[in-house]
C-alpha cells in the first residue's frame, strides 16, 4: 500500500512539473496574410515580430531563462474560414501562447471571434485598422499597435485639403477594412467641404476592371482615392485608370503603400500621393537600423509587429506568466507612463527592470502610446512617388 501511495506521489509530481518544463519553449503565433492581396507586404511584418521575439530569447532574461519561438500561420487576409482554421492550428496543435495578428481587419475579427475569445488568448494586430474592432467585445484579449481607420481617414482628408483638392472618386476593396476606411475618408472629406463624386466598391481578384473605371471616370473627380490592396484589386484598378486616361493621380491609403506597386506600374505613378502609419521618432530609426543588421528591409507595418511581439512577451515577464488571463492586464502597463522608456533593442534591459519590479514605458519603434481599449494612438508618413520611389514628405 506505501509502495502504491508513493507511485502516485510520484506520478503527481511529474504532472505539476510538466507545465513548468514546458515554460522553457514559449510559442508565439505569427498569424499574417502570407498569401493573397497583401503578400508582398507580409514578410516584413513578420521579420518584425520574429525579430522581438529573438532579441527577447538572446537576452537570457526572459521567464528565468525561457526562450521564444515563433509560429507562422497564414492568415489570407481575404477569407475568413482559411484564417480561423490557421488560427485554430497554432492554438490547439502548435500551442501557442498569444497571437502577433491577424494581418488584415476581416481575418483579424474572425480569428478572434471564433479562436482568440473562446480560448482566451491574447491578439496584437500590427495591421488590422477597421474603426469596427475599436469597440468589439474582446474581454480584455484584443489589442493593436497600428492605428484606426478614423484617424486615417482624418489625415487623408487633410491631405486633399492642404492641396486644394475639392472632388475626387473613391473606390474601396468590399470588405470590413475597404469599406470602413472609405467611410472614414468621405465622413472627413465632406466636413471638410469637400465632395466626393462616387463612393464604389470593387472586388479582388478580377482580371479586368474597365467597368470599375468606367463608372468612377463618368462620375468625375480631380484624383482617385483607391482604398484597397496593392497586390490586386487596387492595383487593378489602377493599371485600368492609366491605360484609359479615367485618372492618372491617386491617393493612396496605407494598403497601397509598398514598393511592389511601384515596381508593377512604373513611372505612371509618379505625381500620386498616400499615407501610412509611421513614425520619425528616435525608435523609428534604431528599428530601422536593427532591421538592416537582421537582413531585411522594414515595411509597412513592420515596426509595429516588433512592437506587438515585444508587448506580448514583456506583459507575460510582468504577470510571471505565459496564460494570457495574468499577462492581459499588463500590456497596457508595459506600453504607457509611468516608466523608464524601452527603445528597439533594449529588450533585455526591459526584462531585467521588470524583473526587479520597476516600471517601463514601452516607446518601440513606432512611439506607441495605447488608448482607449487598448489600440494605437498613431502617428502617420505622408509620401509621394517621385521618380519611381516612394519619398517620404513628412509626418503627422
Amino acid at each position: 500500500m506505501k509502495t502504491a501511495l508513493l507511485a502516485l506521489a510520484s506520478a503527481a509530481a511529474i504532472a505539476v512539473a510538466a507545465p513548468a518544463a514546458a515554460q522553457d519553449d514559449v510559442k508565439l503565433g505569427v498569424l499574417l496574410a502570407f498569401t493573397g492581396p497583401l503578400e508582398s507586404l507580409a514578410p516584413s511584418i513578420a521579420d518584425g515580430a520574429e525579430l522581438a521575439a529573438k532579441e527577447i530569447s538572446d537576452s537570457g532574461q526572459f521567464m528565468n531563462g525561457a526562450t521564444v519561438t515563433p509560429v507562422r500561420g497564414d492568415s489570407t487576409c481575404i477569407d475568413a474560414g482559411a484564417a480561423t482554421a490557421a488560427g485554430e492550428r497554432l492554438v490547439t496543435s502548435d500551442g501557442v501562447a498569444a497571437i502577433v495578428g491577424a494581418m488584415c481587419s476581416g481575418a483579424t475579427s474572425a480569428v478572434l471571434q471564433n479562436v482568440g475569445i473562446p480560448n482566451g488568448i491574447v491578439m496584437i494586430s500590427p495591421s488590422a485598422t477597421s474603426p469596427a474592432l475599436t469597440n468589439v467585445e474582446d474581454n480584455g484579449l484584443f489589442f493593436r499597435t497600428a492605428p484606426s481607420d478614423a484617424r486615417q481617414g482624418e489625415i487623408i482628408a487633410d491631405m486633399l485639403s492642404e492641396r486644394d483638392i475639392s472632388e475626387v472618386a473613391l473606390t474601396y476593396t468590399n470588405n470590413d477594412y475597404g469599406k470602413g476606411l472609405a467611410d472614414s475618408i468621405a465622413s472627413a472629406f465632406e466636413a471638410k467641404g469637400g465632395t466626393i463624386t462616387i463612393n464604389a466598391a470593387h472586388e479582388d481578384g478580377k482580371g479586368d476592371y474597365s467597368a470599375e473605371v468606367a463608372a468612377l471616370a463618368a462620375a468625375g473627380g480631380e484624383l482617385l482615392v483607391v482604398a484597397g490592396y496593392l497586390d490586386q484589386g487596387g492595383k487593378g484598378i489602377i493599371q485600368a485608370s492609366l491605360d484609359s486616361g479615367a485618372f492618372d493621380t491617386f491617393l493612396l491609403p496605407d494598403g497601397m503603400v509598398g514598393d511592389a506597386l511601384v515596381a508593377a506600374i512604373g513611372d505612371d505613378l509618379d505625381g500620386s500621393f498616400g499615407v501610412l502609419p509611421g513614425s520619425d521618432s528616435d525608435g523609428a530609426g534604431v528599428y530601422a537600423k536593427l532591421a538592416e543588421e537582421a537582413g531585411f528591409t522594414p515595411g509597412v507595418y513592420s515596426g509595429e509587429a516588433y512592437d506587438a511581439a515585444a508587448l506580448i512577451l514583456l506583459a507575460m515577464q510582468a504577470a510571471q506568466s505565459t496564460e494570457s488571463a495574468d499577462f492581459k492586464g499588463k500590456i497596457m502597463d508595459i506600453a504607457n507612463a509611468p516608466g523608464e522608456k524601452i527603445l528597439p533593442g533594449e529588450l533585455g534591459k526591459a526584462l531585467e527592470l521588470i524583473a526587479n519590479g520597476q516600471d517601463v514605458d514601452y516607446v518601440g519603434a513606432t512611439a506607441v502610446e495605447l488608448i482607449g481599449g487598448g489600440e494605437s494612438a498613431g502617428s502617420f508618413r505622408e509620401i509621394e512617388i517621385k521618380d519611381g520611389a516612394i519619398q517620404t514628405v513628412k509626418y503627422r
